[in-house]
């Protein structure tokens, strides 16, 4: 026993030095913003028309409120929208929509609008067509600040995706990713945090050691990450509207990978106080801890279930690392991957559909999912140095770290791998997304 003991110390060791080097693979100065790069979109993507907004008074600098809609339903790869030169007329109410001209251009869907500023307001009238039945599905009015004008086009965005598709929008969700700059003692991690096109980008914290693992509370509200700023690993749970910082684990040994419940009341993490890494759970209010699993194998990067009652994470107990379930706290955990020797970091779906999780095949590195009900495996990223996979909140996008032109590079792609796009940072890596809940 204290051989096998001895050994998974070593072991967990070996792993938290795998992660140290992944992060330090990085050069030049870390962007505030990130770039977007559409790669690859969907065959079957629906066409759709955003008519550029008339504008009533001076509106702020910056990206036009229709131009950031169009942005938006393109990056989502279900859409393909129609350049304004391409368009035969520029219609800015519905009465003026001729859906003869629309059926011309092979248009599904036309949106149209108007924008008033009215003192330190921007307000938008907007109506969205379905062109082949010549109808109205939605007409709306929204408002904003003239400072979050941002805001608002996002806002429109998720009304137009969810009339269309039925399922909620996350334009107007958020991001946040570590990057990483420079070298030996100018080594810079940065937390940070942006819209879903990576605009807006802010600094939460800036350390000269690693930080690792950002998970959002299910409000939106605050972070739990893991940093090395004290040389040894933590968890902290950071409040971002006042930026109040809560050591909460801080356990000798390992204290990795913090994973929020559905209330927000307490988080699971990876401790390996007594030796070993197990999967606990920890109250946030009274920072009781209730160890999870009890094995002698690694048991690390848990993730609760779309229920918020079982719980999956990675396990080295087979021999190496694979996906395993557990229904409840102490039940017997259930073996749900197979297809490789390595499959690790679950990230399952809203709806218990799928999990998600980083697939090793002929030595690359890939995003792969398993069916939940059929146990069928399916690898969706065509990229080769993969790692960190977040699935948005609405289940129809998947985010994940790569390797790009010697870089780390941020992708998102759908999740059947049909479409796909990246976050570059300008210079340096980007890493260790996590993507934020739907707050409206």
């Amino acid at each position: 026993m204290t051989q096998k003991t001895s050994c998974h110390k070593t072991t967990v060791k070996m792993l938290l030095t795998g992660w140290l080097a992944a992060m330090m693979l990085s050069a030049g100065n870390a962007s505030a913003e990130l770039l977007i790069r559409i790669t690859e979109g969907a065959n079957s993507a629906i066409p759709v028309s955003v008519v550029p907004f008339a504008e009533s008074g001076a509106m702020p600098p910056g990206d036009k409120v229709s131009s950031i809609v169009q942005g938006d339903l393109t990056m989502s790869g279900e859409f393909r929208t129609l350049e304004p030169s391409k368009m035969l007329s520029l219609p800015s109410k519905g009465s003026d929509v001729y859906f003869r001209d629309w059926r011309m251009l092979g248009q599904r869907y036309v949106l149209v609008g108007e924008l008033t500023r009215s003192g330190d307001r921007v307000h938008a009238r907007y109506e969205l067509f379905d062109v082949n039945q010549e109808k109205r599905i939605l007409g709306e009015t929204a408002a904003a600040g003239v400072g979050s004008v941002r805001t608002l086009a996002h806002h429109i965005s998720d009304r137009i995706y969810e009339a269309i598709t039925g399922e909620p929008g996350v334009f107007s969700t958020k991001l946040a990713y570590v990057t990483v700059s420079g070298e030996g003692d100018q080594m810079r991690y940065r937390l940070q945090v942006s819209d879903v096109d990576g605009k807006r980008a802010k600094i939460r914290l800036e350390s000269r050691e690693p930080i690792l693992s950002p998970a959002w509370s299910p409000d939106g509200k605050k972070l739990a990450y893991v940093s090395f700023e004290t040389g040894k690993p933590a968890i902290y749970v950071h409040e971002l509207s006042s930026g109040q910082r809560d050591k909460v684990a801080d356990f000798s040994g390992l204290n990795s990978a913090p994973a929020w419940s559905e209330d927000g009341q307490s988080l699971l993490m990876t401790l390996s106080r007594d030796g070993n890494a197990e999967i606990y759970q920890m109250d946030l209010a009274s920072r009781k801890t209730t160890k999870l699993t009890n094995h002698w194998a690694i048991d690390t990067e848990p993730a609760w279930d779309y229920a918020n009652k079982g719980i999956y994470f990675t396990s080295d107990r087979s021999g190496g690392p694979q996906i395993y379930f557990m229904e409840r706290p102490g039940a017997e955990p259930r073996r749900i991957t197979f297809g490789s020797r390595y499959n690790a970091r679950p990230r399952p779906d809203n709806k218990g559909e799928y999990v998600y999780y980083v697939h090793q095949r002929d030595r690359a590195f890939h995003i792969a999912r398993t069916n939940l009900k059929t146990g069928d495996e399916s690898i969706i990223t065509r990229t080769e140095s993969d790692e960190s996979p977040s699935v948005s909140p609405n289940g129809r996008l998947l985010i994940y770290a790569t390797g790009q032109n010697g870089a780390s590079v941020l992708t998102v792609v759908s999740a059947d791998g049909g479409a796909a796009y990246s976050l570059p940072a300008a210079d340096g890596d980007v890493r260790e997304p996590a993507w934020g809940p739907i707050t409206r």
